[in-house]
């Protein structure tokens, strides 16, 4: 397994250079496709990316936009990744992109996994997609206590699963790793010395144990203390 590890003086700098790299990746899929999808991570590390990446001149009708994960709550709750987008990335140029959603108003995500894995599958392979990885290695919704990894880290696993996991408060949906790994470009945004300490705790690992390690190869990982 190989990976790029490239080093930022700080996270300023990191968001602004990913955001263009991004764009650009965008921009050469573009090119060669009639769209291009993007899948991005929700939390507060990829939020400065996406104030950077949603002002990027860019086909942006072109470009579908989605989750790499999502909390199974309404879009108006305070933990909702969707929420998070919308407010971020799909504002000012990027407002023009299309959502790929990861919620629907059903009561559980086995509910409305058909519906939405339909609008994901037509758009694989992704063109490109950013992770983020927890201290416990875990990355999207693929947990290393969850009780689907063994279907998530299958090579014949279906694009999206429910999951839960032990510290989770609400039931989850995300992508698998197989249709994370195989996307035309993979980046991975880690920020402070436990996440950096975790990737190398990664190494020599099993993806059961360490889940990031089935999206690593080929994938270029962004660090800033």
């Amino acid at each position: 397994m190989s990976y790029k590890f490239v080093e930022y003086a700080d996270r300023e700098m990191l968001a602004l250079d990913l955001a263009n790299l991004i764009a650009g990746e965008l921009r050469t899929a573009l090119s060669q496709s009639d769209s291009a999808t993007l899948a991005v991570p929700g939390g507060t590390s990829p939020g400065p990316v996406f104030d950077d990446l949603c002002a990027v001149d860019l086909d942006w009708e072109r470009v579908n936009v989605m989750l790499t994960d999502e909390r199974w709550v309404q879009e108006d709750s305070d933990r909702s990744n969707t929420r998070l987008l919308r407010e971020r990335l799909l504002t000012d140029k990027a407002a023009a992109a299309n959502l790929l959603p990861l919620y629907a108003p059903y009561d559980t995500p086995e509910e409305g996994l058909g519906e939405l894995a339909k609008g994901i599958e037509a758009q694989l392979p992704l063109s490109v997609v950013l992770l983020g990885m927890g201290a416990d290695m875990h990355t999207a919704s693929i947990f290393p206590e969850a009780d689907k990894l063994d279907e998530a880290l299958a090579p014949n696993a279906p694009v999206l699963l429910p999951m839960r996991a032990p510290g989770a408060p609400e039931p989850r949906i995300t992508l698998s790793a197989e249709a994370l790994d195989g996307a035309m470009s993979k980046h991975i945004l880690i920020f402070g010395a436990e996440k950096r300490a975790a990737l190398e705790n990664a190494k020599g690992k099993a993806p059961k144990d360490a889940p990031i390690n089935a999206v690593l190869n080929g994938a270029t990982v962004h660090w800033a203390e």
